[in-house]
């Protein structure tokens, strides 16, 4: 029709092969077989008029007659069957069959098997259909931002019966807490029998001293959910406990009610408790002392030898990852031990209360001359420090490899930590170290 724009061959065969093919042989036919005519006419090139012409209207296969570097079909077939199994993409998928089938495979080339079988990416349902991540990941420093969870190994849903039948007959602790650093996946558990917002009081303030003693210096903000052994929806208890926790520089920052994807780290942690770890170790262990002891190899594999597949993390061990950041955070952070919070209470007691006498401390970065060798962690300067805090500092002096150096002067003690050069730093012997009233017994590998 008159005043509509023709449509091109090249614009056309965007969107059709035969089409554009068919209007070549129609254009070809009225030129009365005339190839260097047709050719002028539609803009194209004179063997495009001759294929055309004497070829079948649809494309040919680009596929090679020879592939002697392509993955053998078998291969092709498992990597498809545990995606679709799995819900894996090509980076995760990767680090999945190294690890679980000892394969090989590059991520370009699990990419590309993918994609050539039609296997779809989960979809996420959103109105946009776009991501919405929690966090600037690439943005966020370690221990910036913190996520904390309790969980109930027996939940009755995700593990087996006989499980829980071993965990009940046993004694065995019934409740995981955790916190677990956004940017860098590294986590620190306790357990405990029973829940109790002490027990939630004692794990934030050994966490806290933990970080800080290892030269975590910014503000720490930690989100968590409304469990009643936490604030409860209670505005009340969380001024009380951001109050205390302001001591640390660190604040609570509680979820919406029913908003569990805004704790989506933590809970994912959660599944690989399961699955990695309980349902495999439960059952080998009669007594407390063997669930710590596992509890605290784990701990392990996951802060040193587990890779992570999140956001930002490239498949990077969460041990990696912070060496990667250049934080200045010693390294020694993920050596936290699994503590069971019955015998720091017996042990300690409440001891938050005491902490009050930190408040007047002064929060100082030496440079004394006779450290040169070292790295000074945190100087304070108290009245009178209370027993448990030097019990604390002792604890971390023979798990992380630091030391406390105590001076009086006019009253006043100096408390400096610091870590300790290589030369002085062997305080264990054959990788195991012994801590005092059966809090913990670590076996690590070195």
């Amino acid at each position: 029709m008159e005043g509509q724009p023709m449509i091109t061959y090249h614009e056309l065969r965007e969107i059709s092969a035969e089409k554009a093919r068919e209007l070549v042989r129609k254009v070809l036919t009225k030129q009365g077989g005339d190839v260097s005519k047709t050719a002028r006419i539609l803009n194209i090139s004179r063997p495009t008029v001759r294929r055309a012409r004497d070829g079948v209207l649809e494309d040919n296969s680009r596929r090679p007659h020879h592939s002697p570097s392509k993955t053998a079909s078998h291969f092709e077939e498992l990597i498809v069957r545990e995606a679709r199994r799995t819900g894996f993409r090509y980076r995760r998928l990767s680090g999945y069959l190294q690890r679980k089938l000892s394969l090989k495979f590059q991520e370009d080339t699990v990419k590309a098997i993918l994609r050539r079988n039609s296997v779809k990416k989960k979809t996420r349902r959103t109105a946009n259909a776009r991501r919405r991540p929690l966090y600037d990941y690439e943005a966020l420093m370690p221990f910036q931002e913190m996520q904390l969870d309790t969980k109930h190994i027996l939940d009755k849903d995700a593990l087996p019966p006989e499980v829980y039948a071993h965990i009940q007959n046993n004694h065995l602790p019934l409740f995981e807490w955790n916190i677990i650093d956004v940017a860098t996946r590294i986590r620190f558990t306790a357990y405990s029998h029973e829940l109790s917002s002490v027990f939630a009081t004692m794990f934030l303030t050994i966490v806290l001293l933990w970080l800080r003693a290892h030269n975590v210096r910014g503000s720490i903000r930690i989100r968590l959910d409304n469990g009643t052994e936490f604030c409860g929806a209670s505005q009340r208890k969380l001024d009380q406990f951001n109050t205390y926790l302001s001591w640390f520089d660190a604040t609570l920052h509680p979820i919406p009610p029913g908003a569990k994807h805004l704790q989506a780290i933590v809970e994912n942690s959660h599944r690989a408790d399961d699955e990695c770890f309980l349902i495999i170790h439960a059952e080998r262990c009669q007594s407390t002392a063997q669930f710590l002891m596992k509890a605290q190899q784990w701990q392990d594999t996951w802060n040193c030898y587990r890779p992570s597949y999140g956001i930002a993390m490239h498949g990077l061990t969460p041990q990696e990852k912070l060496k990667a950041s250049h934080s200045g955070i010693h390294e020694h952070v993920i050596q936290f031990p699994v503590l069971l919070m019955e015998y720091v209470l017996k042990l300690l007691g409440t001891f938050t209360a005491s902490l009050k006498l930190l408040k007047t401390g002064k929060y100082v970065p030496t440079k004394c001359p006779s450290m040169e060798d070292t790295t000074n962690l945190f100087f304070y300067t108290l009245p009178r420090p209370p027993l448990f805090f030097i019990f604390l500092l002792s604890v971390f002096t023979i798990h992380s490899k630091i030391e406390i150096i105590m001076k009086t002067f006019r009253g006043a003690t100096a408390i400096t930590v610091r870590c300790k050069s290589d030369r002085e730093s062997s305080s264990c012997k054959d990788g195991r170290y012994s801590f005092p009233s059966g809090i913990l017994t670590r076996d690590i590998i070195e």
